[in-house]
């Protein structure tokens, strides 16, 4: 064997070990990548719906407020809305395991907390006498306030504009 054919099998071995060694690496990278945008976009469908959901609520809540100061103050709109309320707040429940995609511990527990006591302030409404109906009411209207701000924060992570959700929960005039 001749000293030249020995450093070209050694330039193939080298150039396969690089080329092995590259590819292992482009891999591993690649995956490392995918995973974080994977992440990125289950974050930001999780605060998408659960945005969406919270303003619906607050949204909701404005509407329930209204209606309580109009004639009956447990009359059949008000209830309706209620249950509008309740209904949004069920939506949430299917969908909870997503809560789980937003990455800041205290936006979870915030959104979760909020919901929670959205629910016994609702629930309470539907299911009291007229005592307990006024004081749930009267609860609710103090959690109120608590929403917007959990979907100023959600809205950045959703990609999405904000004038929309202000406008939809009575914060901003609606943009046309």
């Amino acid at each position: 064997m001749r000293v030249p054919e020995l450093a070209q099998q050694t330039n193939t071995l080298v150039a396969i070990v690089l080329g092995a060694v590259l590819a292992t690496l482009g891999g591993f990278v690649a995956t490392l990548l995918e995973a974080h945008v994977r992440k990125r976009e289950l974050q930001r469908a999780s605060a998408l719906m659960i945005g969406e959901v919270l303003a619906s609520v607050r949204g909701l809540v404005r509407a329930i407020e209204d209606a309580h100061s109009r004639g009956d103050p447990f009359g059949g709109i008000t209830l309706r809305l209620v249950r509008a309320g309740r209904r949004e707040i069920e939506c949430y429940e299917r969908y909870r395991s997503v809560l789980s995609d937003l990455r800041s511990p205290d936006l979870r527990l915030s959104v979760h907390g909020v919901m929670v006591r959205l629910t016994l302030a609702i629930d309470g409404i539907l299911e009291g006498d007229l005592r307990e109906r006024e004081l749930a009411y009267e609860y609710l209207l103090e959690l109120a306030p608590t929403i917007d701000p959990l979907v100023e924060r959600l809205v950045p992570l959703a990609g999405q504009p904000i004038q929309p959700y202000l406008a939809l929960t009575g914060s901003l005039p609606p943009v046309v």
